[in-house]
């Protein structure tokens, strides 16, 4: 068993221990004793190091940790080893952990919404949610704000935070009941909340630091919402700031005034789209009947037009489509860079485009295919363009 140092005092950044075991060639040893919190609960694991051996990643193994290094541990007799923990990260998780329990309790209390799962990530943490009845809204941006004004004024408050020990057969109050039996390791924020929980947590909730609410989700369990606090909530308002700061540059304005100015231009943009669009399709309609004008009949009846695309066949989609309304028409576009083609029919052409591009396609290695009036393909090389079409006017001949 491994005396976990880390359920007494959760600020303890150095200890001596016994190296009582190694496994791994060496990269896994095992202590009497640590300080170094394994991934449990929804927390990540501690890193630091052990004699100045980098600790990578820290394992509950049923009753004893492993410590994963990065350099071999020497084997043979027991010897005393000097461990330090990365304090910056600790802290970190300690002030989101406690954070997360303060949320918990506020979206309980203030809206009924119990948490169903917690993860911690290395940039951002998430809380699942939902009603007794198992459902959950995304919430309104001032009831979100609500949640998250109350969450900060408990904060302000420095509310103690404490450890302790009880039965779980007498432990009363606690936000989630819990199924174990025996000891149970109780956190509480005073006069807020109580919950069964083995990580590590800060003194009081001023430690915390702003807690900041951010995106949000509907999940299969509920709802989820992304949440952050002490410095990486600062961090991530700066970058935030830093961000609008730039976005707000090029218009000469300030950042408040740059979201009027974005959906601004944002509708601009999608107005000026459009009537490009509608440009496209009246200048495709022109060329359209200009070509089919130019265009003998032959024999069959049949109108075929071939046309050289630079760029790619999906720009000459809406000159293809243009060709519907036209009578006995088969339109072929063709382009070498990418090696494509692009076949269009109108409905009284006898031609179906997808059965008859696919084989030809498939004859050559391509792909391809589509609708009965519309398809197109990928051809393997530029050279077999000219193939593909003479066998598409083919195909067209034949029917």
């Amino acid at each position: 068993m491994t005396e976990r140092l880390y359920y007494h005092d959760a600020t303890l950044r150095t200890f001596v221990a016994r190296v009582i075991d190694v496994a791994d060639g060496g990269r896994r040893g095992y202590l009497d004793r640590t300080a170094f919190y394994p991934t449990s609960g929804g927390q990540p694991h501690d890193v630091g190091q052990l004699d100045g051996v980098r600790v990578v990643d820290v394992v509950d193994e049923e009753g004893r940790i492993a410590h994963v290094i990065d350099a071999p541990m020497a084997a043979g007799a027991p010897a005393e080893v000097r461990g330090e923990i990365d304090w910056e990260r600790r802290y970190d998780h300690m002030q989101q952990h406690t954070g997360q329990h303060l949320l918990s309790a506020v979206l309980e209390d203030l809206l009924g919404l119990r948490t169903v799962s917690v993860h911690f990530g290395p940039e951002t943490s998430t809380l699942d949610v939902a009603h007794a009845a198992g459902d959950a809204s995304v919430l309104e941006a001032d009831l979100l704000a609500r949640v998250e004004l109350r969450a900060n004024q408990v904060v302000a408050e420095a509310r103690p935070v404490t450890v302790t020990v009880e039965d779980a057969s007498v432990a009363t109050g606690l936000r989630k009941p819990s199924d174990r039996a025996g000891a149970l390791r109780i956190v509480s924020i005073d006069g807020l909340d109580r919950s069964a929980c083995g990580g590590t947590h800060v003194a009081n909730t001023a430690e915390i630091g702003p807690l900041l609410l951010r995106r949000q989700e509907r999940v299969r369990q509920g709802l989820r919402i992304e949440f952050i606090c002490g410095q990486r909530a600062i961090s991530r308002t700066r970058r935030d700031l830093d961000l609008l700061t730039r976005i707000a540059r090029p218009y000469s304005a300030s950042i408040d005034e740059t979201a009027r100015l974005v959906e601004n231009q944002v509708a601009e943009v999608s107005a000026l789209r459009s009537e490009n669009r509608r440009l496209a399709e009246a200048q495709a309609k022109y060329r359209a009947a200009e070509l089919y004008a130019a265009s003998p009949v032959r024999a069959d009846g049949l109108r075929v037009i071939v046309e050289r695309i630079q760029g790619g066949v999906d720009s000459a989609k809406s000159l293809a489509m243009a060709f519907a309304p036209f009578a006995r028409v088969l339109f072929i576009g063709a382009s070498k860079a990418p090696p494509s083609v692009l076949v269009a029919t109108s409905a009284d052409s006898g031609i179906d485009a997808g059965k008859t591009l696919r084989p030809v396609l498939e004859s050559i290695g391509g792909r391809g295919g589509g609708s009965a009036r519309l398809a197109q393909g990928s051809v393997p090389s530029a050279e077999s363009i000219e193939g593909v079409v003479s066998a598409l006017t083919t195909a067209g001949v034949n029917g």
